[in-house]
């Protein structure tokens, strides 16, 4: 992060941590730290395995960054939304299903939830190079800053978690990180994301979810900790549990093009957001993301050198090589499609759609 005069900006204050005793996650904790040696890798690398076969998700603590400089870039994500006005935000939205692309803003109400009711969710998307698209004027003076954030989440978090994960497969270390180059063609985004209160009637007409459970499309995504509880992942038995906040922490996931490329040996695991705890109802919640995804022309077959792969067995969701996308041909299909297509409906909870030959699952 940049150490020089950095210009002023109004502190957000997030809602109080919920003293609710939930159904928590109980994710493996992983020391970033121990990366940057040899050994450290050695050690680390059996942990990520195992936390991304068994629950696809985990924490990540000891990342390199201060408790202040995260507060700092929470300020700089809420300027997009209390700071900049409505008209302005319409000039930098753009035709999501059309493009295929995530940027600038999402407006709310775009998405469909269950039951005529549409999201109450905004965010605004910058492409990891930040200076590659136009940005409100109140956005402006932070650019230095939030494309140094997105290199520091590139190369100090993502390809170190890389790394290991290709150890997890006894592949060449660097087998993941030459998927993603941070100059290469390729649509890896900061998200900075506001989750707005909603109606008792909303409430009740979409079972109190605020978006559907789902996998990301993408490699991996990092999420920001923050306190206002409404993550949820789905566990091997069936049951919703609550991602805990952890100060200065890293929430960390495996998408499914993580899941093709490792032929099933990582998991991309389904998650939602709900409508939070009694005692934190009536705030907003502020998320901040870097959605990785590896370069736009890298083909998202199973990675069939990895010995741990062919041990552990193949899942391959294209009979045939050569009609697996590109990432992407699979970013834009995901991206155009979601909330916007008709979903077939298999059961109470399940809706589905095909998306390049696969179902795609989404539940309620």
């Amino acid at each position: 992060m940049p150490g020089t005069t950095i210009p002023p900006v109004s502190h957000y204050v997030p809602a109080p941590t919920t003293k609710e005793e939930l159904e928590w996650a109980d994710l493996p904790i992983i020391d970033l730290s121990k990366a940057s040696t040899p050994e450290g890798r050695e050690a680390l690398a059996p942990q990520v395995r195992d936390a991304m076969r068994t629950f696809g998700f985990m924490y990540v603590i000891n990342h390199g960054l201060t408790k202040e400089q995260n507060e700092r870039i929470f300020d700089i994500a809420d300027v997009p939304f209390a700071q900049v006005p409505d008209d302005e935000k319409k000039q930098f939205s753009y035709d999501i299903k059309a493009t295929g692309l995530y940027k600038g803003y999402k407006l709310r109400q775009y998405w469909h939830i269950d039951n005529g009711v549409r999201d109450q969710i905004e965010h605004y998307n910058l492409h990891r190079a930040t200076y590659k698209q136009d940005h409100p004027k109140a956005l402006q003076p932070f650019l230095p800053e939030i494309r140094a954030f997105a290199e520091y989440n590139h190369y100090n978090i993502l390809h170190p978690l890389l790394r290991l994960l290709a150890r997890g497969m006894e592949l060449p270390e660097d087998t993941f990180v030459n998927f993603h180059g941070f100059d290469r063609k390729g649509e890896g985004w900061i998200r900075f994301m506001k989750y707005y209160p909603r109606t008792k009637e909303d409430e009740e007409k979409t079972k109190n979810v605020w978006l559907k459970g789902h996998k990301d499309f993408g490699t991996l995504t990092i999420l920001w900790s923050q306190p206002v509880s409404a993550l949820q992942i789905l566990f091997p038995d069936s049951k919703w549990r609550w991602i805990k906040h952890i100060d200065n922490a890293l929430v960390i996931n495996a998408g499914e093009a993580m899941e093709f490329l490792s032929g099933g040996f990582y998991k991309g695991t389904i998650h939602r957001v709900r409508q939070p705890p009694v005692d934190q109802q009536g705030y907003a919640r502020l998320g901040v993301f870097y959605f990785a995804l590896s370069d736009d022309d890298v083909r998202l077959a199973p990675l069939l050198a990895s010995p741990a792969l062919q041990r552990a067995g193949v899942d391959r969701r294209w009979d045939d090589d050569a009609l697996t996308p590109t990432m992407e041909t699979w970013r834009k299909g995901r991206t155009s499609a979601y909330g916007t297509t008709q979903l077939k409906k298999t059961d109470d909870v399940v809706e589905e759609e095909v998306i390049d030959g696969v179902v795609v699952k989404h539940y309620n």
